[in-house]
């Protein structure tokens, strides 16, 4: 005979730490009215739930149209170490929808996310820099970082942050300096990726890489270039065990050798011979760098004389499955065939 007897279970596909999500277009709404609670438990929670809710991008249209940009904002101040973890969590899923890096811009969220920059927290930092990293990834993003004044920070950070972080950093840095280095260049930047250079970490060497070639573009950054001796150890990454160090690198010094002390110092350095070798490397990438590496050094008469007996390899270049490198094959062999 059957018994009336109440469960001590919970209902199946409950999830006892997300706040319960109301109907329809109501949910949001209730949402942004629960991060704004006092009671610690339901701010956690509805912050759980909105985790779920912002990987759909017009569910972040609506949140940011309702107001929870300023609600989450708020929380980043939070005493509860869970609720700052979380907010830079949703913050971060936010930021990699183009809505959500737009309401980023137009509501000040990075000004606000630096405020965590020395949080206690890893998991915090590290949200925060994942979406500063999202929101460099376009130019407006990389703009804000820029003019918000935050990039001799996140320069500084390099030296003390985890390796995991660091690599964010990097990435972020990368598509920062592409808009304006200057400031970077005022804070150091190339003497600490110099070090960057020779982290046992395989991504850290190759996004330091990365980031210098970014550095290295407007003439004050090869100026430093030269100045902080960085040349030689590019030169020693040419031929790294990693095909991805080894086209970054390639990248570094194409643009360190435009001026003639980048030429003569990558010459010294004896970068020719492994920047041929880069020229049969399964990367389009790394190709494509070593070939216009090679063609800066071609512009010095030393450099010419010694890339003659190598202008057969370029010619099989110009058969190459790629447009770009069968153009840049075809102006390394008039550069290094030019006779004055």
């Amino acid at each position: 005979m059957a018994h009336t007897r109440i469960s001590m279970y919970l209902p199946p596909d409950i999830n006892p730490t997300h706040a319960a999500i109301a109907y329809g277009c109501r949910a949001l709404p209730k949402l942004n009215e629960e991060l704004q609670s006092e009671d610690l438990l339901t701010r956690q929670k509805a912050l759980m739930a909105l985790c779920d809710l912002v990987h759909d991008p017009e569910h972040v249209y609506v949140a940011i149209n309702i107001g929870c940009l300023e609600s989450l904002k708020a929380l980043l101040k939070d005493s509860n170490h869970m609720v700052r973890i979380k907010t830079t969590e949703v913050l971060c899923i936010m930021a990699t929808h183009n809505v959500g890096r737009e309401g980023f811009l137009k509501h000040d969220i990075i000004a606000a996310l630096s405020g965590l920059l020395n949080d206690p927290q890893t998991a915090c930092r590290e949200n925060l820099h994942l979406a500063f990293k999202h929101l460099a990834q376009v130019p407006s993003g990389a703009q804000g970082i820029v003019i918000s004044g935050l990039i001799h920070s996140l320069v500084w950070k390099l030296q003390r942050e985890e390796e995991k972080i660091q690599e964010l950093l990097l990435d972020t840095l990368a598509a920062c300096l592409l808009e304006d280095a200057s400031e970077a260049l005022n804070s150091r930047v190339v003497p600490f990726l110099k070090e960057k250079l020779l982290s046992g970490n395989d991504n850290i060497r190759s996004k330091a890489a990365c980031t210098l070639l970014a550095v290295s573009i407007p003439l004050e950054g090869k100026k430093q270039m030269c100045q902080y001796d960085v040349i030689p150890i590019l030169v020693h990454l040419l031929k790294d065990k990693v095909d991805e160090v080894q086209a970054n690198a390639a990248g570094a010094l194409m643009y360190a050798t435009v001026t003639t002390e980048g030429k003569y110092a990558a010459l010294d350095a004896e970068a020719i011979q492994p920047l041929l070798q880069l020229l049969s490397s399964p990367l389009r990438k790394a190709r494509l760098n070593a070939i216009k590496a090679l063609t800066m050094l071609a512009e010095a008469p030393e450099g010419r004389k010694i890339l003659q007996v190598s202008v057969p390899t370029f010619r099989d270049l110009e058969m190459d499955t790629s447009e770009a490198v069968q153009r840049a094959a075809q102006v390394a062999i008039k550069v290094i065939e030019w006779k004055p």
